[in-house]
């Protein structure tokens, strides 16, 4: 039987992978700060623990795993991570956490590790063109990401990637671009875009007014989970250890993310920009170099996605248990 560890199992993206790994026959060990807040892990283990303490990964990595999948960070959306508020904690924290497990890993001889980047890691520069962002891989360097979230994952994919150089284990990094869906987090500041709106629409009446964060003309592509983990899944089996955009390339004003949720849920809503962490002016997926490794990239349209999506955060708004 296959065997995986999932660091930051109790997390909105590792509380979906457990679930697709059980789902695929692999025996999953999980290990987070806590457990799943809106459903129960579908790990066949579940360890609370710290991954900034060394002994705790040692403890954990007990085993040659065939894989380890490392989604644990401090992070949140665009409110928590460019907000300078919470830079020094992003930067530290995630960086001891991805230190412990890389070291951890290594000494085990674990088979393939991914490590999950963010588009983060592009030039703001590259990035103000809210009709032509410019997010091929190869562009990250020379190196000036939009925010310290991104230092820190450009840093952390170099680091993996000198103890794959080392040999200690096989790698795959991708480049996630804003994944949504179900179960993540909708309230409570680290919520990203899509469940903020989400939250907002449903708790808003009818030809109410919905806030966002500047102008609204910003641009942003989102990636619905199943799809996000379908592009990791495909990017394990290819023989590329990365890093590699994993995406959506269906770009959208942030006021017209607002417009479409109001219309997925038949309500008639006014949109009014207001002072906030608006990040980049664009960002959209260039998933050239996926559909060249794997032959796919993810074809889901927005809107469907944000239909499964907002039905689950207005249940949560009315309190309806997950």
């Amino acid at each position: 039987m296959r065997t995986a560890l999932v660091c930051g199992a109790g997390g909105f993206v590792g509380t979906h992978l457990v679930s697709r790994l059980r789902s695929e026959g692999v025996w999953v060990r999980g290990v987070d700060l806590k457990h799943p807040e809106f459903s129960v892990s579908d790990a066949h283990e579940f360890v609370i623990g710290d991954l900034r303490d060394p002994s705790v990964c040692a403890a954990v990595f007990d085993r040659a795993f065939d894989e380890v999948y490392h989604l644990a960070a401090e992070m949140g959306g665009a409110g928590y991570v460019f907000s300078g508020v919470h830079d020094a904690a992003i930067m530290a924290n995630s960086s001891a956490i991805d230190a412990a497990v890389a070291t951890a890993a290594a000494r085990a001889r674990v088979g393939t590790v991914f490590f999950p980047s963010s588009a983060c890691v592009y030039p703001a520069a590259l990035q103000a063109d809210p009709l032509n962002p410019r997010t091929t891989e190869a562009l990250a360097y020379p190196a000036d990401p939009a925010n310290e979230y991104g230092w820190q994952k450009l840093y952390s994919e170099r680091l993996f990637t000198a103890h794959a150089k080392a040999g200690k284990f096989d790698l795959r990094i991708a480049r996630f671009h804003t994944l949504y869906g179900p179960l993540g987090t909708w309230r409570g500041g680290r919520e990203k875009a899509v469940a903020a709106i989400c939250r907002k629409v449903a708790e808003a009446d009818e030809g109410g007014v919905i806030e966002v964060w500047g102008d609204g003309q910003q641009t942003r592509s989102f990636l619905y989970i199943d799809e996000a983990l379908e592009g990791v899944a495909r990017l394990m089996r290819a023989p590329f250890s990365g890093p590699v955009n994993i995406g959506s390339e269906e770009m959208v004003t942030i006021r017209n993310l607002a417009l479409t949720v109001a219309a997925v849920a038949g309500k008639r809503v006014t949109v009014k920009g207001v002072d906030g962490p608006v990040g980049v002016l664009a960002r959209n997926s260039d998933n050239r170099l996926l559909r060249e490794l794997t032959g796919w990239a993810p074809a889901m349209a927005l809107r469907d996605g944000l239909d499964a999506t907002y039905r689950w955060v207005a249940a949560q708004v009315q309190g309806v248990p997950s």
